[in-house]
């Protein structure tokens, strides 16, 4: 499931200077809007989430999964993801980020497995650091290829 979201389109790999947390999302999902899986309200949603909840999407050591509720803004389930070589501060400097996943769902539970098979990717340790130290798309792509692999 995972690899029928992730592509060369969907996944980024960017230095990440001088981008802030609001930049880094925005990047991480473009790939997103741009092939029209969302809206940009959903980014907005994203965002304006963050804002009041605080760095609840870091959900692991350089890790945040943004997402939002879809509210007419997503259009199919999509996952993307953007690997920046420089940690940006998520909210705040206890929060460094790396690895960017943006999550759109259309509904509450249809996009139930694309999260089992996320979470089951970033809970290995091996694969996550592998994606940390990925200076492609192509790369993390194969770490991807490879840990579904495992899964099976």
């Amino acid at each position: 499931m995972l690899l029928d979201l992730l592509n060369k389109q969907t996944v980024q790999v960017s230095e990440g200077t001088g981008l802030d947390w609001k930049q880094a999302i925005e990047l991480a999902a473009e790939p997103l809007i741009n092939n029209k899986t969302i809206e940009d309200g959903y980014v907005q949603e994203m965002l304006n989430v963050v804002e009041s909840e605080g760095p609840y999407i870091n959900i692991g050591p350089q890790i945040a999964l943004a997402h939002s509720r879809p509210a007419g803004n997503v259009h199919e389930i999509g996952l993307s993801i953007l690997k920046t070589n420089h940690s940006i501060s998520l909210v705040n400097d206890e929060h460094p980020i790396n690895l960017w996943f943006v999550l759109a769902a259309v509904d509450n539970n249809s996009h139930l497995a694309v999260i089992k098979e996320l979470m089951e990717l970033l809970t290995d340790e091996s694969a996550v650091t592998a994606m940390l130290n990925a200076t492609s798309e192509v790369d993390i792509l194969e770490v991807i290829a490879h840990e579904q692999e495992l899964q099976k």
